[in-house]
């Protein structure tokens, strides 16, 4: 379907390494801290009303950050972060998330002379953001309307934009587990960079949202996206687990897998993303 090209693409690599032997430190940790945790967020007095917190209309947003170095015989930096800013007007609630992924490497070449010539160069560069309003209708429904941008500087889609309205409700709401969907048509524009065109067309949108509490100070979440159009079907998952280790801070590892199915003949259709990162949530 696509014509061959001659650009040679660094490949999405770098970030992609788990790092396992820092989950079950992680974990570990969940069972030590609950209770320092629990303790913390319990007012002195529960009976005065002077001692109860009022929620922030910013409660559920926070940042993280990610970052690695490797010296020796190999030179890389890889640096990933996330800010995701959400607002409670009411009936309305506004949100906001910012991505970046960012790696770059550093290799050597021997020239036929003898001379060695040192470069650096990019080897992952994509950038994300989103923006939504919600109206409640009720407990748990809503009405949605959502934007996405997305620059990839190494992927077949290299740009894209997309924009959907739909209606969001909640499947299971447990004590500990709840899982939220969204459906709704949309439109897409995105630009091939191997066929150099842009392509427009209607999509079809759905978002899976679950989180499971482990523990009091653990959650497991789940967010799936699904973007079905005539060009090209898109899919995102992320799946992490975050640990509190105080009222703000915690610590998350996640596994992010992206798949298209139209991709040039060079690039591959799935993509994976390891990362261990710092969160700071604002209450």
């Amino acid at each position: 379907m696509f014509n061959k090209s001659n650009r040679s693409r660094p490949r999405e690599a770098s970030m992609s390494r788990p790092s396992f032997s820092i989950l079950p430190l992680l974990l570990c940790t969940s069972a030590t801290s609950a209770q320092t945790s629990n303790a913390s967020l319990i007012p002195n007095n529960p009976s005065d009303p002077a001692a109860v917190v009022v929620q922030s209309p910013w409660a559920g947003s926070s940042g993280e950050l990610g970052f690695s170095s490797s010296r020796g015989n190999s030179t890389a930096e890889n640096l990933n972060g996330r800010l995701k800013a959400r607002y409670n007007e009411g009936d309305w609630i506004h949100s906001l998330d910012l991505f970046a992924n960012r790696s770059i490497s550093n290799y050597t070449e021997t020239a036929e002379d003898g001379s060695v010539h040192r470069y650096r160069q990019t080897t992952v560069e994509r950038y994300t953001g989103a923006v939504g309003t919600a109206l409640q209708l009720g407990e748990f429904r809503q009405l949605t309307a959502t934007g996405r941008h997305e620059r990839d500087r190494f992927a077949t889609y290299d740009r894209l934009t997309t924009f959907g309205i739909g209606y969001g409700t909640r499947l299971i709401n447990g004590n500990r587990f709840s899982l939220d969907t969204q459906v709704g048509p949309g439109i897409r524009r995105a630009h091939n960079a191997y066929l150099v065109r842009t392509e427009i067309g209607p999509i079809g949108r759905g978002l899976l949202d679950m989180k499971y509490h482990i523990t009091d100070n653990t959650d497991l979440i789940n967010n799936l996206l699904i973007e079905v159009g005539a060009y090209n079907n898109y899919m995102q998952n992320d799946l992490g687990v975050q640990v509190a280790m105080s009222q703000r801070f915690a610590f998350k590892a996640a596994w992010q897998l992206r798949h298209n199915t139209e991709v040039n003949e060079n690039d591959k259709k799935t993509n994976t993303l390891t990362t261990v990162n710092l969160v700071y949530s604002f209450k």
